[in-house]
């Protein structure tokens, strides 16, 4: 056999061993996948140098990225937050499939490197490029990585949704405004994001999905059984991309998960209604368009049962007792906050609920006498504000009852007018309530107040003031409201003041003496 046909029966069988080993690689790495062997599956649609580099350094891309981390870990203990940022994206790099390195680099981004900045709109670019790290990078070669579907609820619910951070309004009010266009001013616009009509709706449709990389679908999924939510908060993504992860885990049985991780997101789901019934619903002023957020009451029956499915599930007894803890505490407040709201029949059935649940602990904590049996409804929303205030003194009483009050006409302005009612009930019951504490047996005052009305009135005509009151078009609408007349000047240029009027409620000595038994 000549050397020139002997090369050519070689280059054949070495391209025939080639194409065979192709297809047993292929098979391997099938298999591998089904038996959760391996966490570094081929890439899919990654840029062209990333996919250059996984393939060019093959193993030593674990030796490389060992040695960053290293590194990473050097710079994060010596307080070097941005240095650390150009490593972790060397890692993500070379591997994409290191889950605990994308967790680690947006967690970095969103509370080590954002408050190191003053201005509010620097530390918001710095939490919002934690979150699209996760969700537009990680997410996209990690799509079943609990841990990353954590820290990206983590980041809406901790970050953006508590006040650990004084910018938080400031997140709040920047999120507010890129989902309003999504889901419209009551936060709940499912449908035309779903079926849109119009060019314009397909092209916000579009958005949503491609930019925030969020479900319409799941998204109002997660709302029939978590909500109704306000999906303008942070608490409402939050939820989404906890039951998403779970949702996840629950497809792809075969990937090794911890239980504890998804405990955690289950932890995160009932967390993010805690906040949402705190601080849940978004109300725009109408007059300085500024935001702010009340509590979402409609919340409580379902946390009160997210609760309840939580401690079922709980394995561990110290848990269960931190389970039932928090439930009390949030029923405590649940009643409270629909006292005031003027939700009295739902707050009496809340009320009874906790008694129940709870008969032998007492409902204020200063208090060890406060038991359910031993305690009203009337008596517990009192002493609530006034564990805040003192007791029996006389300038935080006042002090308080005026505040009662004027909150209680904002309200009434603002278009909240259950809030107006309940402030005001509170105000009165306050009043009351001290009125009561403080006189004589034969019922003359010691160190009384003045007549409610009176103060009533100081408080609005303080409201009503142009110099020194809300704009002229809040005012305007509150003495509608209150069928007031319009606002005139006196001659002397003074403002007008209210004299006698309807809105100032007086307190009768049967509603002193309810409250103080």
């Amino acid at each position: 056999m000549n050397s020139r046909l002997k090369k050519i029966l070689l280059l054949l069988l070495a391209a025939a061993l080639l194409a065979g080993s192709g297809r047993v690689q292929t098979s391997l790495n099938q298999s591998r996948q089904e038996l959760n062997l391996t966490q570094a599956s081929p890439l899919k649609n990654a840029p062209p140098l990333l996919a250059f580099t996984t393939v060019a350094l093959g193993g030593f891309r674990g030796l490389i990225s060992n040695f960053l981390w290293i590194r990473a870990n050097d710079l994060q203990q010596a307080g070097k937050y941005f240095e650390m940022v150009q490593l972790a994206s060397w890692i993500t790099d070379l591997e994409p499939h290191f889950e605990q390195v994308w967790f680690f680099q947006a967690w970095n981004m969103a509370w080590n490197i954002s408050v190191n900045f003053k201005d509010f709109s620097d530390r918001w670019r710095w939490v919002e490029r934690g979150i699209e790290l996760l969700r537009d990078n990680g997410l996209v070669y990690n799509p079943n990585s609990v841990l990353l579907y954590q820290q990206l609820s983590w980041i809406f619910q901790s970050k953006m949704g508590q006040n650990m951070d004084d910018a938080n309004q400031y997140y709040k009010l920047q999120w507010a405004g890129e989902m309003t266009p999504f889901f419209g001013p009551n936060g709940t616009n499912f449908d035309e994001l779903i079926d849109p009509q119009t060019a314009e709706a397909r092209a916000r449709a579009d958005l949503f999905r491609n930019k925030y990389k969020m479900d319409p679908v799941f998204a109002k999924k997660v709302d029939a059984e978590w909500g109704p939510l306000d999906w303008r908060l942070p608490e409402a993504s939050a939820i989404y991309w906890a039951a998403l992860g779970l949702e996840k885990a629950a497809e792809n049985p075969g990937k090794v998960v911890k239980q504890s991780d998804l405990t955690t997101l289950r932890r995160s789901i009932y967390q993010s209604m805690l906040q949402a019934v705190y601080h849940g619903r978004l109300v725009i002023n109408p007059f300085d368009q500024k935001p702010d957020v009340y509590p979402d009451l409609d919340l409580i029956p379902k946390l009160n049962d997210a609760y309840e499915t939580m401690y079922a599930e709980e394995p561990d007894p110290g848990q269960k007792d931190s389970l039932r803890n928090a439930q009390r505490n949030f029923l405590r407040d649940a009643v409270y906050f629909l006292y005031e709201a003027d939700r009295l029949a739902e707050a009496a059935k809340w009320f009874h609920y906790l008694s129940v649940k709870f008969p032998g602990l007492p409902l204020l904590d200063t208090d060890t006498n406060s038991l359910p049996s031993q305690i009203t409804l009337d008596q517990y929303a009192i002493a609530r504000v006034q564990g805040d205030i003192g007791e029996t003194d006389q300038n935080r009483i006042t002090a308080a009852v005026e505040g009662l009050l004027a909150q209680a006409y904002y309200q009434l302005a603002i278009g909240q007018d259950d809030r107006y009612a309940g402030f005001k009930l509170l105000a009165g019951k306050i009043y009351a309530r001290y009125q009561s504490v403080t006189a004589y047996p034969g019922g003359q005052q010691r160190i009384g107040l003045p007549p409610f009305a009176d103060i009533d009135r100081r408080v609005l005509n303080q409201i009503l003031d142009p110099k020194q009151g809300i704009p002229f078009a809040a005012r305007a609408v509150l003495r509608t409201q209150l069928q007031l007349p319009p606002e005139t000047v006196a001659t002397n240029g003074a403002p007008a003041t209210i004299t006698s009027t309807n809105a100032a409620e007086t307190v009768d000595t049967n509603t002193a003496n309810s409250v103080a038994k």
